[in-house]
């Protein structure tokens, strides 16, 4: 099976972009992954989930900004989709990045963006998550949410377990009630900040999970992981935690079949559902993160 570095090099070359981002017959199998390069496309996604009895978290795609205007773009662009989600009845939770929102321009100017994004959620009865970046950005991220969070209780953020530092940042956010999203993490990290072995990550989940379901304020466990799935459904029954104290969240278009199942057996289910014109490169790190992604997609090229 091909690599994940590989995978990402060869859809990095302009002819593949080019190809898979103007081919028709590609199009059907974006969709599986990315709900649509409109907030009108987002909306609908989501309509069709919650009418299934699955929670979403929706996510205006993009990172790395270092232009002003776009930054506040993409602002208006959260502010526009709150208030829809509001008004469609839907539930109204957003997940945003901070490089997405000027974090590399200046720090002030990031947060400002991100404050107004969060007074908009308060206002209609929503919820922002900040999404987790590469390491270089955790203490940063972290300082930022700190300094949002006892003003707005309707802020969350993600804990990577793969990095070493996660169980101290686990225990201080636990301290504030702060409402975690914990996922194993997805950049590739030198081994002096994360570990850098398949097990030795699972196992770091495991045990931050544990924590976060014993004393955590509705912690989200973000994981395609049946094996882990299974030990938190097992860990949550033997100590008697009601399922409304957590939920589980996958992405959009992975594990549909899990996550009906999930919702079937009571227990909260939160799908975060992508939307955007910058698709391409969360189209991509999809296929190659997985190799079940890959396959599916090869299957459908020789279609």
């Amino acid at each position: 099976m091909l690599s994940r570095t590989v995978v990402l090099k060869i859809a990095s070359l302009p002819p593949v972009r080019h190809l898979i981002t103007r081919g028709r017959p590609f199009r059907k199998l974006v969709d599986r992954f990315v709900a649509g390069e409109s907030l009108q496309d987002a909306l609908r996604v989501a309509t069709h989930l919650q009418s299934k009895g699955l929670k979403v978290s929706i996510d205006y795609l993009g990172e790395s900004v270092r232009d002003r205007q776009m930054a506040e773009s993409v602002v208006e662009e959260y502010l526009r989709a709150l208030p829809a989600l509001a008004e469609a009845g839907l539930d109204t939770q957003v997940s945003v990045k901070l490089t997405q929102l000027g974090l590399d321009i200046e720090n002030d100017f990031c947060v400002h963006n991100l404050e107004r994004i969060v007074q908009c959620a308060q206002e209609v009865g929503g919820f922002v998550r900040i999404d987790m970046e590469s390491s270089e950005y955790t203490q940063r991220t972290l300082d930022i949410f700190y300094a949002l969070h006892e003003r707005y209780p309707n802020l969350g953020v993600v804990i990577q377990a793969y990095l070493y530092r996660s169980e101290e940042d686990i225990e201080r956010l636990i301290g504030c009630k702060a409402s975690v999203r914990l996922c194993k993490g997805a950049y590739a990290e030198p081994a002096t900040v994360a570990y850098p072995r398949r097990a030795q990550v699972n196992s770091a989940y495991r045990r931050l999970m544990r924590k976060l379901l014993v004393n955590g304020h509705s912690p989200a466990l973000a994981t395609h992981d049946e094996s882990i799935i299974r030990d938190a459904i097992a860990f949550v029954q033997e100590q008697g935690i009601p399922p409304q104290r957590f939920e589980f969240e996958m992405l959009y278009g992975i594990r549909r079949d899990l996550q009906e199942q999930l919702v079937e057996q009571g227990y909260q289910m939160r799908v975060y559902v992508p939307y955007g014109e910058a698709w391409y490169p969360y189209f991509t790190r999809r296929l190659a993160e997985r190799p079940a992604n890959l396959l599916f997609f090869l299957r459908h090229v020789l279609r």
